[in-house]
């Protein structure tokens, strides 16, 4: 269930075991976050390496770090045409954050991963030089048809009405599986309520700008400690997302109806990080599912129904990342995982 960036993952990953999988979406394909976010190919989970480090512990942080990267490079190997390899830049957006860009640094170079200190036109931080960008919708509805191609069922439009063990029931059809694999991120408290003190919905707010000379901003970048970013696509075109935190507690919902609020920081943030006015083309906002310690819910919520949500705005290369190894884990192919 879900055929976004994990659903899509759960179902390459079934195939390559041979296994006959049928996928259902509420909506269509990447119609949800997955297809609707900034387009990050950042390597590692919601926490900066250095954080997760600290949180986590080095061995597990580092091996969350490694299972992204193959993620990554999976992508832009296998879909070059939506997919760039241009940098992740986080700049200093203060002193202090500048203070913590240089211990993030610091923690990448001790993995190894390659990384470097950037000082240049945009201002002073830390730049990743292989992580990518890529165009989220068109990455699913690629993904999408590779896995049709190679067996797979899948059907938009079908929305779960009811799950038991073995058994998925829609409006259009019943479907009787040994597994069910629930991969819906901002969804998932909705369809396994079980879940809702774990894993819940969050607004991420975006914009878009008109075309802008190219260069502008070279690689994708981020600041304010995360919580901005943007990029800009080939044709110019910026999109930039965020202040979420501007946007408080109103921002912990299911609605995907954009605010003046933060619609208006985000035009105040594309000043401050291009240097050039805004002339919003489109602004749009999606749901994604958000966790307290910032790792996901990956594992068996009932019997025969296993799931995997919550990547804290992180799931283009963390949630495949996390359906991949909850596919291993629902056909006993292993006993731990990248979280473990």
């Amino acid at each position: 269930m879900g055929l976004g960036g994990s659903g899509l993952a759960c179902v390459d990953r079934l195939l390559k075991e041979g296994v006959s999988v049928i996928g259902i979406d509420a909506g269509v394909v990447g119609g949800a976050a997955a297809g609707r976010n900034g387009g990050f190919l950042r390597a590692g989970t919601s926490l900066f390496y250095h954080d997760a480090s600290k949180q986590y512990g080095i061995d597990r942080a580092a091996r969350m770090y490694s299972a992204t990267i193959v993620e990554r490079e999976r992508l832009l190997s296998r879909y070059p045409s939506v997919a760039r390899r241009v940098g992740y830049l986080r700049l200093a957006h203060d002193a202090g954050e500048e203070r913590d860009c240089r211990e993030h640094l610091a923690f990448l170079q001790l993995g190894p991963f390659p990384s470097a200190w950037y000082d240049g036109p945009l201002g002073i931080g830390v730049l990743i030089p292989d992580d990518a960008v890529i165009d989220p919708l068109a990455r699913c509805r690629l993904e999408a048809a590779d896995a049709v191609a190679k067996g797979a069922t899948l059907f938009e439009h079908s929305e779960a009405r009811s799950l038991s063990s073995g058994i998925v029931e829609t409006a259009q059809g019943v479907v009787r599986c040994r597994l069910t694999i629930v991969a819906v991120d901002g969804a998932l408290s909705t369809v396994l309520p079980e879940l809702s003190d774990r894993v819940w919905p969050m607004r991420l707010q975006m914009l878009a700008s008109r075309p802008h000379r190219g260069g502008l901003l070279p690689h994708a970048v981020s600041s304010r400690s995360g919580w901005d970013y943007a990029q800009q696509l080939p044709d110019g075109t910026i999109a930039l997302g965020g202040c979420r935190d501007v946007g408080g507690d109103a921002e912990r919902t299911t609605d995907t109806s954009v605010t003046d609020v933060v619609q208006g920081a985000l035009e105040q943030r594309f000043r401050e990080m291009t240097g050039v006015e805004p002339a919003v083309t489109h602004r749009w906002a999606a749901t994604a599912g958000y966790t307290a310690n910032g790792l996901p819910v990956l594992g068996e919520v009932r019997p025969g129904i296993w799931a995997t949500g919550g990547y804290c705005g992180t799931g283009n290369l963390f949630g495949a990342a996390c359906g991949r190894a909850l596919v291993k884990l629902a056909l006993g192919l292993a006993t731990d995982h990248l979280l473990s």
